[in-house]
């Protein structure tokens, strides 16, 4: 059977407001873990004690995605800033080698697709 590879670019990833989203999801998780507590007999009565510590989980792992989260958007600013530093604030004419340099390092390096690049040390 043939391996299937797309033949087409993968998308942009989505950009949103990913801190929100991690912090609303953990205070999702916790507050079901607080609202079952009170059920905690009952869960055991019924082997259904993996709902709760499913919810306590969800918020332990939820702190560290908004560790996570907070510190990759933190180095996108800061990556974004660098960036703007860089870059002269006035625009000055380019001489023409510079931009013919500029221009064939925005080409792409190949125009092989992807499946039919040899690979070495596979089946």
């Amino acid at each position: 059977m043939a391996k299937w590879t797309a033949q087409h670019e993968a998308p942009e990833p989505l950009e949103g407001p990913i801190v929100a989203t991690v912090t609303g999801g953990t205070i999702l998780w916790f507050a079901l873990f607080l609202v079952q507590l009170p059920f905690y007999g009952w869960f055991a009565d019924h082997d259904l004690l993996w709902w709760v510590w499913c919810c306590a989980a969800g918020g332990v792992l939820g702190l560290i995605g908004i560790w996570y989260v907070r510190g990759r958007d933190a180095a996108l600013k800061r990556h974004a800033a660098a960036r703007a530093a860089e870059t002269p604030q006035s625009e000055t004419p380019q001489s023409e080698t510079a931009q013919s340099e500029t221009a064939q390092s925005e080409t792409p390096r190949s125009e092989t697709p992807r499946s039919e690049t040899p690979r070495s040390g596979t089946r």
